[in-house]
């Protein structure tokens, strides 16, 4: 019995080597941390992490789709469609860490949260 043990993780360590990288490896997740601050300076921080979803971001999953559809650029995120009031209070939005491996660091300003949650597919619903 101790030998077969030994052939099948022989036989899984071989397949690892042969296929190029290491059982258990995988693609490093995507994790932000995301950041609004109003005009008094007050700022509100949360964690994201992506692949799969993860962190206290309110709404990670919507966030993570979103981030998917840019293919991680922030400049790329799809609009959601939501009705925002003309209110200026803008806030500063900034997101640094790195997608699947490639640094990230965004940093631009809303004319208010409504529509850094609408510009941003929900990436800054927070």
């Amino acid at each position: 019995m101790p030998k077969f043990g030994a052939t099948i993780l022989a036989a899984c360590a071989a397949a690892a080597l042969c296929t190029g990288g290491t059982a258990g490896a995988a693609t490093p997740d995507s994790t932000f941390v995301l950041s609004l601050t109003d005009p008094r300076g007050a700022t509100t921080s949360v964690e994201l992490t992506c692949g799969p979803a993860q962190g206290n971001h309110p709404q990670a999953d919507t966030a993570c789709r979103s981030l998917e559809q840019a293919d991680g650029d922030f400049s790329r995120l799809p609009t959601k469609f939501q009705n925002c009031t003309m209110i200026y209070s803008p806030v500063r939005a900034t997101a640094s860490g790195s997608w699947y491996g490639t640094p990230v660091d965004f940093d631009t300003e809303y004319s208010n949260r409504c529509v850094a949650d609408a510009q941003s597919g929900g990436v800054f619903a927070f």
